[in-house]
């Protein structure tokens, strides 16, 4: 046997359970076949040598809970994301509808939700640029809409209509509609105003989307929100030969159709299976158990600090949660489950016992993503029912949305129990690491350096926010690798260097344990991605 390609000039870090370092690696038919001397004997006059010039290889990271297709169709609209003020916000909506006046409909994502005071949002504000069209802005957490009047308007959307289950419509003291709509009951008759995408747009964008995954060293993905309508956006995305990762898909259950959408579902997987070959897979069904705690729809057990009357919104009943998760579960789907809140986990890992209760064990992998609150008496629950704890590791950090929405909603003392991903892996808990992206950054090294450090960019605080939830780096390195490709039943195919694993490889400029800081880590930039052997960024 010869190398194709052989790995040289550095550190190579297996991520392996022994944590094992080589400084050789042979890779042939796109997988890894030998390490160290192993890999230096099958040199050949035909081998291409690779000089790693100081840096270290790594297993490439997944990404376990992530919206591809719908980052790349952000990128269509107002570019808001990165405005700092409502000023700017509105500037840049002033601007993309002068630059589309064919638009039906201005649309745009990602509007930080501490611009407002207390989140909330006025219409009259997007009126004093676009009073012609409808205007609709998501905040960056998808889970709150910010519309103008004409919006409103198109929508039927009047101060007598109630609020939906599911949704809240904001309404000023005097009972008019403010112009902030909260979670999906609410959200969706706006979003039905935005225009439909085109074939060919989502694969342009989907592809885009892809190549920056790559670029950031991800090469599998699991999509956590896919309608039956996507699916030919991936496999034509993937037929074409521009998707630069692997992805298994996840089909959306709402508490109102699913009984009659697991046909659909079905029939969509099996659509998959016929034409997405290793790129595309459909094995998933998630569920939002609950919202999020900036808007006050996440739901927890206790009341929120500053709303004594709300606990939230539970979009489903444990009971609904149960039965639908069983019947996905006998269609042999993986269950993935939205839970923010410590009532929205503890209906979660509520429902997957249920389902444990009523078909039996089995090796599921039932995953809980996000968990900002865990009840401590729900902690050993992860491990007992087998549920990977998928975390956004960026989001452990004192920002803004923290210190100006979360903990103010929440009190000092649940504030002092979130993202408890130290604690649970102490407990021997599965973990898998997620970003979120386009609601928060997807690049990995990001969420890693924020896992270890517990700080922002600026280094605060000092010690880490909340220290004892910090974890090591070769085990966070781990869970955005290994720790993803066992999320997607996949741990004997990648996620580690071994020889017989697919040569899905990572290069970084330097070695990541000779870096000490959160900044230093955090600004690593990939140097190149291989994806099964072939090179993709």
């Amino acid at each position: 046997m010869e190398a194709e390609l052989l790995f040289v000039g550095g550190t190579i870090r297996t991520g392996d359970s022994v944590q094992t370092v080589s400084d050789a690696l042979a890779v042939v038919g796109g997988r890894v076949v030998g390490l160290g001397e192993q890999a230096r004997a099958l040199k050949s006059t035909r081998t291409e040598v690779i000089d790693l010039e100081g840096g270290a290889l790594l297993p490439s990271f997944g990404d376990g809970h992530v919206h591809p297709l719908m980052g790349g169709l952000e990128m269509r609209g107002a570019k808001i994301r990165d405005c700092n003020s409502i000023d700017e916000v509105l500037q840049e909506v002033r601007r993309w509808a002068d630059e589309n006046p064919d638009a039906e409909c201005i649309f745009g994502e990602g509007v930080s939700p501490t611009l407002a005071p207390g989140g909330r949002f006025d219409a009259r504000w997007l009126d004093s640029v676009v009073e012609d069209r409808p205007v609709v802005l998501r905040t960056m957490d998808y889970h709150t809409a910010w519309v103008n009047s004409a919006a409103l308007r198109s929508a039927g959307l009047t101060r007598d209509t109630p609020d939906p289950v599911g949704g809240e419509i904001v309404r000023t003291s005097d009972g008019e509609l403010l112009g902030t709509l909260r979670e999906w009951g609410a959200i969706n008759p706006v979003l039905a105003l935005l225009p439909a995408v085109t074939l060919d747009a989502g694969v342009d964008s989907l592809a885009a989307a892809s190549k920056m995954l790559a670029a950031a060293g991800i090469t599998w993905v699991q999509d956590a929100w896919t309608e039956p309508g996507d699916v030919e956006i991936w496999l034509a995305t993937a037929e074409s030969g521009r998707l630069s990762t692997r992805v298994n898909l996840a089909f959306r259950a709402t508490p109102e159709s699913w009984q009659g959408d697991l046909p659909a579902f079905v029939e969509a997987r099996q659509k998959v299976a016929e034409r997405g070959g290793d790129a595309v897979k459909a094995g998933t069904v998630k569920f939002f158990a609950d919202g999020v705690i900036e808007a006050g729809t996440a739901a927890l057990l206790a009341p929120y600090t500053d709303c004594p009357h709300s606990h939230g919104i539970s979009n489903w009943t444990t009971d609904e949660l149960g039965r639908a998760a069983a019947e996905v579960d006998r269609l042999g789907f993986q269950i993935h489950i939205h839970a923010i809140g410590d009532a929205g986990v503890r209906m979660a890992l509520d429902a997957i016992e249920y389902v444990d209760r009523c078909n039996g064990p089995r090796d599921r992998r039932a995953t809980i993503a996000h968990l900002q609150l865990v009840d401590g008496n729900d902690l050993d629950r992860f491990t007992s029912l087998g549920v990977i704890a998928n975390f956004q590791p960026l989001w452990a950090q004192l920002d803004p949305l923290m210190t100006e929405l979360t903990i103010p909603r929440i009190g000092a003392d649940r504030g002092d129990r979130q993202y408890r991903i130290g604690t649970l892996a102490e407990r021997g808990a599965r973990v898998a690491f997620g970003s979120d992206w386009p609601i928060t950054a997807f690049e990995p090294i990001k969420g890693i350096a924020t896992a270890i450090h517990r700080q922002t960019p600026a280094g605060i605080p000092s010690e880490g926010w909340l220290p004892r939830e910090r974890v090591g780096l070769d085990w966070a390195l781990a869970t955005y690798s290994a720790g993803v490709a066992y999320q997607g039943f996949e741990e004997d195919m990648w996620g580690c260097l071994r020889p017989g694993m697919r040569a899905d490889m990572i290069q970084l400029p330097v070695d990541p344990g000779q870096l000490g800081s959160a900044k230093e880590l955090s600004d690593l930039v990939v140097s190149r991605t291989w994806l099964g052997g072939r090179q993709v960024h």
